[in-house]
């Protein structure tokens, strides 16, 4: 698909142009060894690599169009320069600008937030696929367009990656999108450039300080996503989060509120919850849920605000919800032969651990164990990894620490690093297996009948990250197996 470079640069904040825009390119790049003759190379600086460092090796493979913050000091003739103020801001632009910005054809709603933005997105996609509608998810699990299925390989893609699949969508006649944006997705400007017709803020714990140099930069960078919605766009809020009206302050959207203990549009009340569900008050409507835990009971609230906002029928969206199921990897639960319960849930961050637990603590009888496995990812955030041990071994029977993605760190480092948040009179609780699936099968030779196994931090992941190697590794597979195996 070509395209004039002129009309691809429209909205960018140009500098300085050398050579002509009056050009025929093929497609944009921003790696390197993906260009082909007669494409765009735009040089973005990463954490890792600085693109600008490849720009020769672009002309060498055929680029005929270099978009760039710092001009080489060798132009060559017969390529054109476009020197910009932000090369990821550009690539934003660019991105939209040559799928003929395909997020206007859409209604797009950005989901951001520390926890529940999976869940949050692709139960609004279940719910509106459910009503009939032709409907996208681009999540952290998978990227859905209409009813064909892609990888995801991050929770919010590059600009060029999100264009492409929303061009997509509006191609096959795709409705709704429901998107995850992350905190790097909003720093790394991908999302510049889309049309969003609402936003929704679930809550923000800590998380990704190894990127954010403060809680508060992390904070202001999820607040600038509302800070950019248009005046026809909807924000929706957790106002039972500190963070929740923040996020609001500088919009010029409509303002949307949700709570459980606070006065606000969507409002709910938990009645019952139960292992099998949850029954919900929801702005003096009560509704059953096969969703469990408050957490879940914030995340419905969202979904439903969110879908009134799009024009929804109140009654209507109620009866959705109650036919909701969960997604992957997210407080995913299997009841044993020998009646042990084994749940799997995503939780990697402090407080979204502390709310399964509580989740699991309100609802069991206390007469059972409460044994959790649990590791913090190598090359991330390490103020987290004594505060979530702390936790795990504060409200369960017995802990065992384990791996996670270790990445290219030694796990054993990791673990004696979460071993620091253990007080004192917890020590006794505690177990330290490096080898995950070992540390399961630890915990299921532990658990007898009516005793439940939380297996928290990788949840929907099927891999296991171990020196840049990615091996088969399913948390919920793994536990089935070994239960079976055991004859428990």
């Amino acid at each position: 698909m070509s395209k004039l470079l002129k009309d691809i640069l429209y909205k960018v904040a140009i500098e300085s142009i050398k050579g002509s825009t009056d050009i025929t390119v093929n497609k944009l790049e921003f790696d390197s060894r993906k260009l082909e003759p007669n494409d765009v190379f735009v040089a973005i600086r990463g954490t890792i690599a600085d693109g600008h460092d490849f720009i020769q090796k672009a002309i060498d493979l055929g680029a005929i169009a270099i978009v760039c913050d710092t001009l080489p000091e060798n132009v060559k003739s017969g390529i054109t320069y476009i020197q910009v103020e932000d090369t990821n801001k550009a690539l934003a632009f660019m991105a939209a600008n040559y799928f003929d910005n395909p997020s206007r054809d859409l209604k797009l709603v950005g989901i951001t937030g520390t926890n529940g933005k999976t869940t949050i997105a692709s139960l609004l996609f279940q719910l509106f696929q459910k009503a009939g509608f032709k409907v996208g998810l681009i999540s952290t699990v998978k990227i859905v367009v209409d009813e064909v299925e892609y990888k995801a390989t991050h929770t919010t893609p590059d600009s060029i990656t999100i264009n492409h699949y929303l061009e997509e969508m509006r191609t096959v006649g795709v409705q709704y999108c429901f998107m995850e944006v992350s905190s790097h997705g909003i720093h790394q400007k991908r999302t510049e450039a889309l049309h969003f017709t609402g936003g929704v803020f679930t809550n923000l714990s800590h998380d990704h300080l190894d990127y954010h140099a403060t809680f508060a930069e992390y904070r202001d960078v999820k607040k600038a996503f509302f800070d950019h919605l248009p005046a026809t766009a909807f924000s929706i809020t957790n106002i039972d989060d500190k963070n929740g009206a923040v996020m609001l302050q500088n919009t010029a959207s409509k303002k949307c509120t949700y709570a459980l203990k606070s006065y606000a549009d969507y409002r709910a009340q938990i009645l019952e919850n139960q292992l099998s569900g949850l029954l919900l008050k929801i702005n003096d409507n009560e509704v059953w849920v096969k969703l469990i835990g408050t957490f879940n009971a914030y995340n419905l609230l969202a979904i439903y605000g969110t879908a009134i906002e799009l024009g929804m029928d109140s009654l209507e969206a109620l009866r959705l919800l109650s036919d909701l199921e969960s997604v992957s990897g997210r407080f995913q639960f299997i009841v044993s032969k020998g009646n042990i319960t084994a749940i799997v849930d995503y939780a990697h961050t402090p407080d979204a651990l502390e709310n399964v637990l509580k989740t699991i603590n309100d609802i069991r009888t206390k007469n059972e164990q409460l044994i959790t496995v649990v590791g913090c990812g190598g090359n991330r955030d390490k103020a987290k990894r004594p505060i979530m041990a702390g936790i795990a071994t504060e409200m369960c029977d017995k802990v065992v620490l384990t791996s996670d993605n270790p990445r290219n760190e030694d796990p054993e480092t990791i673990i004696h690093e979460m071993e620091k948040g253990v007080a004192a009179q917890n020590y006794k609780k505690v177990l330290a297996i490096t080898d995950r699936k070992q540390a399961i099968k630890t915990a299921c030779q532990l658990a007898v009948a009516n005793d439940i196994i939380l297996i928290a931090g990788k949840g929907h992941e099927t891999y296991q990250e171990i020196n840049g190697v990615r091996h088969d590794f399913d948390d919920m597979k793994t536990v089935k197996e070994i239960l079976e195996q055991l004859g428990k």
